[in-house]
């Protein structure tokens, strides 16, 4: 499932007025345009199109208050669309490189933004064939490397990670699932790199060497196919948002499908293994994924639904069971797709959950309606749990079509 470019051209005369007003909140006198390198910054790709320019805008953390900062011009342009489990933002899972990576899917570039200073240091670009301008760039990223899947050419960019936030493009690798599918998701850790095409099929590559090889092991999923396993599951299930544990033993994904359903494949041959296929709640979509750094929960967008789920899962087993399910984010009368979800907490749960949410309904989008952050406090006692949206939640944006957030200090993984 993606957001089609239709809504981005129909969000496109709004987007300019919005976009330009958001930019100038960055002068404004509260804001200071730094953050203490010890604060938690949470970062929106804007994923603003012509003629507008892209920014990410970035918000201090203050319990479970959001309180704007400013927004850094990323230099490139965005398609304000694509796949829910396609992530846009992203950083080193390390203190030690507090470094922001936006993609800008329509002028086909990564922009770097250093922190604490919040301060562009450069828009990089891949071949000249590399092209996301279908469904958006995907990154990922380890201590080493950004991979960026771009979703029109079929292709996974690697660039190295350079001093001072710089990146260096290094090559770029065919990447098309097996019924023809682009990139919606992509996690990294380590030497594995996984994607999930959208069309049914996952794959893996080594990514030891740097530049990504395939591990042979490209399939169909037990969600697609349909799977004994999971008897109330439906087959045609089409993974999308992918994570890995941190000990790279499992890989998850999330599935576009009827109802909640996630998916387990093992790593511990070194490739994909067939994966198993959980149904955890009734809800539409798993389209984005996120394991709390504990990995005691699976955080689950509901694309679809305008709620968050969270699943049991056991890091040993590779296990998931069903937990709970968020009541209809407030709001969801405008009509949102839910895009990724993050933890405000490198440890434990994550305590806090942000989840982002795109308006695409166009008569409210005509009315001024814009994308917002939701906020979710997590309790759980290891057999039963809750997703309770906060009094502060939604954080309304300055501009609609954000698909992608992200948190740092990050999670460890």
């Amino acid at each position: 499932m993606k957001i089609s470019n239709g809504v981005s051209r129909w969000l496109l005369a709004l987007s300019i007025l919005i976009t330009v007003t958001g930019l100038c909140r960055a002068s404004d006198p509260g804001s200071t345009g730094r953050q203490p390198a010890n604060s938690i910054i949470v970062a929106v790709n804007q994923d603003t199109t012509f003629p507008a320019p892209n920014a990410t805008v970035f918000y201090s953390v203050n319990g479970t208050q959001l309180t704007y900062q400013s927004a850094t011009n990323t230099g490139g342009y965005g398609i304000q669309g694509g796949f829910f489990g396609t992530s846009r933002v992203s950083s080193v899972p390390s203190l030690s490189a507090p470094c922001i990576y936006t993609s800008d899917a329509s002028s086909n570039d990564i922009a770097s933004i250093s922190l604490p200073s919040q301060q562009l240091v450069g828009t990089f670009f891949p071949s000249s064939t590399d092209d996301g301008s279908a469904n958006g760039i995907g990154l990922a990223v380890n201590s080493s490397y950004l991979y960026a899947s771009f979703t029109a050419s079929n292709t996974i960019g690697t660039f190295s990670l350079q001093s001072g936030c710089g990146l260096a493009f290094l090559g770029d690798v065919s990447a098309v699932g097996l019924q023809g599918g682009s990139i919606t998701g992509m996690a990294v850790n380590g030497t594995m790199l996984v994607v999930a095409y959208g069309d049914g099929s996952i794959e893996s590559f080594s990514v030891s060497g740097g530049l990504p090889v395939s591990n042979g092991d490209r399939q169909n999923s037990a969600g697609y196919t349909g799977s004994s396993s999971c008897p109330n599951c439906y087959s045609g299930s089409l993974p999308s948002g992918v994570d890995l544990t941190a000990d790279g033993q499992f890989a998850l994904f999330g599935d576009i499908a009827a109802k909640t359903i996630v998916e387990v494949s093992s790593l511990t041959t070194g490739k994909l293994t067939p994966t198993v296929a959980y149904r955890v709640g009734n809800a539409v979509d798993a389209g984005a994924i996120r394991l709390s750094p504990d990995e005691s929960l699976l955080y689950i967008a509901n694309s679809e639904a305008g709620s968050v789920t969270a699943a049991f899962f056991d890091k040993t087993t590779g296990a998931v069971a069903a937990g709970c399910t968020s009541h209809t984010l407030k709001g969801f009368n405008a009509l949102p797709w839910l895009g990724s979800v993050v933890t405000r907490d490198p440890t434990g749960t994550g305590n806090i959950l942000y989840v982002d949410e795109f308006a695409r309904d166009t008569s409210e989008v005509n009315h001024g309606a814009a994308s917002q952050i939701g906020i979710l406090a997590i309790t759980s006692n290891g057999t039963s749990c809750s997703l309770t949206e906060t009094s502060t939640s939604p954080i309304l944006l300055t501009f609609p079509g954000a698909l992608s957030i992200g948190v740092y200090p990050p999670r460890p993984f």
